[in-house]
């Protein structure tokens, strides 16, 4: 049986495979793996691409988020407002710092925050919000940039699934005071291994960024401040350069899999599909994300089919062990907990061809039908 997978990367990696191969020569050529020009140059071009002035490697997205917390002085004892829907690295890069991630509830129609909701948990403690541009979508970012000035809040962007995504003609990741991106292998831009970056127009928070990522230092030996070590690295930088050009034209074969699978998905009514956005711009579907009350069954219905799916996220962040101390959030977050057991994930990426969404909806459709 063929299958038709949820992510293909060997697909998508193989008309790159010289250019790869030639890149990871001239690595090997130079010998300079940490911090090496592959770097610099792909820090610049991603820079370029989401309209900001600096763009600093790390090694993870979690670094990139841990060390914009960082950047803005959060410190032990501060909150930071959070979506209750994400993927829990959001949380975890406030609690690395000692802060308190405050959980709020989603809109029911895109998934992302809903910023109705962020002045209700708003105290004095209060210092960020966090907007995650989910599923590569982009949040309601004027609503959080007005809250955010009325209360003197700074706005880290959670830019993690949304490379490429605009906001009103703006990069996402562009707005806030920082953003934060993961090149993980399975997102839009993803790497051959773990990998990171922030973004800012802010050069104090660049500068700052920069050094914190290598040991806090100003120059090699001169340590300004207690720093780590999250650095991208050359070897992944150097291939990622490979796949930056190609970026728009991937994440506009998302949108023509999901403009697919939204007209076949309208004659289920069983089902129900994301909301198609109103600037296409604004969505690069990281994930093309459906709900149905019988996600288990539909789940195993489509794996005997040879259907491969996903699904982001099955436990929210306050119902997880690590977390117990937020459970009483629940009481806040309706949305959240009524969609967590629903949603389910489709195999999702920029070469899913016309018979790959016939085949997934086709088997649906039968699913239901029975």
């Amino acid at each position: 049986m063929d299958i038709v997978p949820f992510v293909d990367l060997a697909t998508h990696h193989a008309p790159l495979r010289d250019d790869l191969r030639a890149a990871l020569e001239g690595v090997l050529t130079h010998g300079k793996y940490i911090l090496g020009p592959e770097v610099e140059e792909f820090e610049k071009g991603f820079a370029s691409l989401v309209g900001v002035k600096y763009a600093i490697g790390v090694a993870s997205g979690l670094d990139a988020l841990r060390l914009a917390f960082e950047a803005v002085d959060i410190r032990p004892g501060d909150e930071v407002i959070v979506p209750g829907n994400t993927f829990i690295a959001t949380a975890l890069a406030v609690s690395a710092l000692g802060a308190v991630p405050v959980l709020v509830d989603c809109d029911a129609t895109t998934y992302n925050i809903d910023v109705s909701r962020i002045r209700a948990v708003i105290t004095a403690k209060t210092k960020a919000i966090v907007p995650v541009h989910l599923y590569g979508q982009a949040a309601d970012m004027d609503g959080v940039m007005a809250i955010a000035a009325e209360f003197g809040l700074k706005v880290i962007e959670d830019a993690c699934q949304a490379h490429g995504a605009r906001y009103k003609g703006r990069g996402c990741g562009s707005i806030g005071d920082l953003g934060c991106f993961s090149f993980y292998p399975g997102k839009n831009l993803g790497g051959f291994g773990d990998g990171g970056l922030v973004t800012t127009n802010d050069e104090g928070l660049a500068r700052a960024t920069r050094q914190r990522r290598s040991y806090g230092e100003a120059k090699k030996y001169h340590h300004v401040e207690k720093g780590v070590n999250t650095r991208l690295d050359t070897m992944q930088a150097a291939l990622l350069n490979v796949k930056l050009p190609r970026l728009n034209a991937s994440n506009e074969g998302r949108r023509r899999a999901a403009r697919m699978y939204d007209e076949r998905l309208a004659r289920i009514p069983a089902v129900t599909p994301p909301a198609a956005p109103a600037d296409p711009l604004s969505h690069v579907y990281h994930l093309y994300v459906i709900r149905t009350p019988k996600r288990a069954e539909l789940q195993a219905f489509l794996n005997t089919k040879g259907i491969q799916t996903g699904i982001h996220y099955p436990i929210p962040i306050h119902r997880q062990e690590a977390y117990r101390e937020l459970v009483s959030a629940a009481s806040r977050l309706p949305v959240t907990d009524g969609t967590a057991p629903e949603i389910l994930s489709l195999p999702m990426f920029p070469e899913l061809t016309e018979a790959q969404v016939g085949r997934v909806c086709d088997a649906i459709a039968e699913f239901h039908g029975r």
